[in-house]
């Protein structure tokens, strides 16, 4: 994954770089420019029996092209494992769905845990074969609990924390400690009814469309990168009830897409916003 100034010869330059230090196969290769930043944004997936293909060789062999044209980059491997912590209140349809993909075999990665500040989520995280953990939150315990669970996240070496409607504010220390690894959704298509109650508002404007957003936790309240949105239409014979049904299952979407994007390593930030690779 690169991003870096946008001039010629970066594509070719990759591309030799590739072929002719590690011998690959390319199996994808995907750009995007942003001619208004005067940006570019790249993605390659390869293969290599290249035996001394590893990250230290890699960073290393790389480095000089990187600062030649002023790259910021990563390399990542596909048969590594990421290591995924759920976060989840009393509404279960998120977690549930998530849950069920992983079982499924559709989400390459390894549960670690299950926390919440409620129980109701006990019996599902246990069926599954999930640690759970349940750490109620109060005001006055919010920064207590908050350090318990990054010392949590750190013991069992997490990698992504993904909010499947945990409706907590998250303190500071917790989303500068996973920059871009914390996925929240949010039951809304932001930035329209940002907070807590967005369909009780969409509903008192009658809106005929009704979305879902899943994007990355900064400390702005509901203003991280965006990653995916959908949306239902609606009319004036939806009630309240039916309203959230059909926002819930576009919770279910946004989510999961969102998490197997970052997964498979689809996602790129820049300026508040997302590339997303196909």
């Amino acid at each position: 994954m690169i991003d870096c100034p946008d001039r010629k010869g970066l594509v070719v330059a990759i591309v030799n770089f590739l072929v002719q230090r590690y011998d690959v196969n390319i199996l994808n290769a995907d750009q995007h420019q942003n001619a208004e930043l005067g940006l570019f944004f790249m993605r390659v997936e390869f293969s290599t029996e290249d035996a001394g293909c590893d990250e230290a060789g890699f960073r290393a062999a790389f480095g000089p092209i990187a600062r030649q044209f002023d790259m910021n980059w990563r390399i990542e491997f596909a048969d590594v494992a990421q290591i995924v912590a759920l976060f989840v209140s009393q509404h279960l349809h998120c977690l549930v769905d998530l849950l069920d993909r992983h079982q499924n075999g559709e989400f390459q990665c390894k549960l670690a845990l299950v926390v919440s500040n409620h129980e109701r989520a006990r019996a599902l995280a246990e069926f599954h074969g999930v640690p759970f953990h349940s750490m109620p939150v109060t005001p006055e315990t919010k920064a207590e609990v908050g350090a318990r669970q990054l010392g949590l996240l750190a013991e069992h070496g997490v990698d992504l924390v993904v909010l499947a409607r945990y409706m907590q504010v998250l303190p500071r220390e917790f989303v500068e400690a996973y920059p871009q690894r914390i996925i929240n959704v949010h039951h809304s298509f932001l930035p329209a009814f940002t907070g807590a109650r967005p369909y009780h508002a969409a509903f008192a404007h009658g809106v005929k469309l009704i979305g879902a957003t899943s994007h990355y936790v900064t400390e702005v309240l509901d203003e991280g990168p965006i990653i995916e949105q959908d949306v239902a239409r609606v009319s004036q014979s939806d009630q309240l009830p039916s309203l959230i049904q059909k926002g819930r299952n576009l919770e279910r979407l946004v989510l999961s897409r969102a998490v197997q994007w970052h997964l498979e390593h689809r996602i790129l930030t820049y300026a508040n916003k997302t590339v997303i690779f196909a």
